[in-house]
């Protein structure tokens, strides 16, 4: 997989973290959403409830003056002309268009509160319900239907009057529906809201908005079919206007009506798209702006790295031209010295350019000691050396000062092995083994070299030059130590150094 520009990866970071923020808002604004739906499911219920209470109050208190009227003794008496008097004070409350009527059980008129003729009056045309006043003795609420005194759509209250425990008479009273509709007009919030108040054949006998043109209409069927399911609930419904509502209803029982008061849906979402709107807008905003800086900053890196590398390049090309120069001094100051003794020292010299090479490669930022190894071990590891030199141990990541002092003494040890050692026939093995001991404050490194199947060893009698080199070296530089065992089946070098990171 190819590695990502710093660019991308700046704008990943940017966005990887602008991103769950912007999610995180949009979810802040669904679940403000949802709280501000169950709020509106719970205030339609409450309205609707308000009004229905509204409702039953303005019922009980016509029903309450019809029942005074069914007391008076001009009304038992049959007495119609002091009757009117005392009916004009109830009527007087509720304007011209309320009208008492008062008929026996045929239905016939024997007062009409809009004249005195009664001879010319016709019977009532609602017998079902005077039937119901006579024979429970109670008073009765009626449905929507068509007056013939009015020759409109009315409701009346029916109240029974009583003589000697008898059903005398039916005094109904027929309410101007003006005083429903003032009564839900009274209540409604605001435009998103749709009110209206049922009969117990769920026909509207007052609505907000459009009461002209729905007044006598039948409730929509998605409220129609719960009206008569349950006594009160909520659920969504669309209106007579085809408008989506969340609605809530509730019936009365001492009408047998139902009120039911919604709230447009779309009062809801609108403000939803709204703040998702905004949201996405500020979102898109600040992460331009972040991609701006990360573009930005990613140009101020890539130069001071440009710079770094620059100066990097020219260290190297500085030290390479200094390695060059000491090789030059060492071909003229070692000319009177043995082939043997300009290759040593030209090999050291060599091995210091190899790990100088490494640490280039890596910007000197420090090695793995696996990638130390196989460069000082590459002129070795030939066809026919390859599989007799063997390596085991983790990954380890070196230092820069670390790596070049283990590449000089890797060196000699494989200089040796190649010279009077194990490389140096067709047989013989080395194993290069290292661990990390985690002994004291700071891990160490140990080193394991081991030969087998060279020439016999036999332990020299001085010390050469590469055995000091590699044992100061690991006291003075490694902070650790080194030994070598001429054992007779091989050379062994063990080294111990305090661990550096690459880091």
């Amino acid at each position: 997989m190819p590695k990502l520009t710093l660019p991308v990866r700046l704008a990943l970071l940017v966005a990887g973290t602008m991103l769950p923020l912007i999610v995180f808002a949009v979810g802040i604004v669904f679940h403000n959403y949802q709280r501000d739906r169950q709020a509106a499911t719970q205030r339609v219920l409450e309205t609707a409830r308000s009004i229905r209470l509204l409702l039953d109050a303005e019922m009980q208190r016509m029903t309450g003056g019809l029942q005074v009227l069914a007391l008076t003794n001009s009304l038992r008496n049959s007495e119609f002309g002091n009757f009117r008097r005392v009916a004009a004070g109830f009527l007087d409350q509720y304007g011209k268009d309320g009208v008492v009527l008062v008929a026996d059980r045929a239905g016939r008129q024997a007062f009409s509160s809009l004249t005195p003729d009664t001879a010319s009056l016709p019977p009532r045309n609602n017998l079902g319900i005077v039937e119901k006043v006579f024979a429970t003795r109670q008073p009765q609420y009626s449905n929507l239907f068509f007056g013939e005194v009015k020759q409109q759509l009315i409701v009346t209250v029916e109240v029974p009057v009583i003589r000697d425990g008898e059903v005398l008479y039916d005094i109904s009273f027929s309410p101007p529906i003006e005083v429903f509709q003032a009564m839900i007009e009274k209540q409604r919030l605001n435009q998103d809201w749709t009110i209206s108040i049922f009969d117990g054949d769920g026909v509207n006998l007052a609505r907000v908005p459009n009461p002209q043109a729905t007044i006598g209409q039948r409730a929509s069927p998605t409220l129609f079919a719960e009206m008569f399911r349950r006594s009160e609930a909520t659920l969504p419904t669309v209106s007579l206007e085809g408008v989506a509502l969340i609605t809530g209803f509730t019936r009365s029982r001492l009408t047998g009506w139902t009120v039911a008061a919604g709230i447009a849906e779309n009062s809801l979402v609108a403000p939803l798209w709204r703040s998702l709107a905004i949201t996405a807008v500020i979102g898109g905003v600040l992460l331009m702006v972040g991609l701006g800086f990360a573009v930005r900053m990613a140009t101020t890196i890539a130069r001071g790295e440009k710079l770094h590398d620059l100066l990097i390049e020219e260290l190297n090309h500085r030290v390479k031209n200094t390695l060059a120069i000491l090789q030059s001094i060492a071909t003229q100051t070692f000319r009177s010295a043995s082939r043997t003794e300009r290759e040593k020292f030209e090999g050291r010299l060599g091995a210091l350019a190899e790990a100088h090479n490494l640490l280039s490669t890596d910007k000197w930022q420090g090695s793995d000691l696996q990638d130390v190894i196989s460069r000082v071990l590459r002129p070795y590891l030939l066809s026919s050396t390859s599989e007799r030199v063997r390596m085991f141990g983790p990954r380890v990541p070196l230092s820069p000062r670390l790596a070049l002092v283990l590449s000089m003494l890797l060196h000699e040890m494989a200089t040796n092995a190649a010279k009077y050692g194990a490389l140096s026939n067709d047989t013989g093995t080395v194993t290069l083994d290292w661990e990390i001991l985690e002994e004291g404050p700071a891990p160490k490194l140990r080193m394991i070299w081991t030969e087998a199947g060279g020439p016999q060893v036999t332990a020299p009698v001085q010390r050469g030059f590469g055995s000091r080199l590699i044992e100061r070296s690991a006291r003075d530089q490694l902070g650790g130590e080194a030994t070598v065992d001429f054992l007779p089946h091989g050379v062994v070098y063990t080294v111990t150094s305090t661990l550096e990171t690459g880091d």
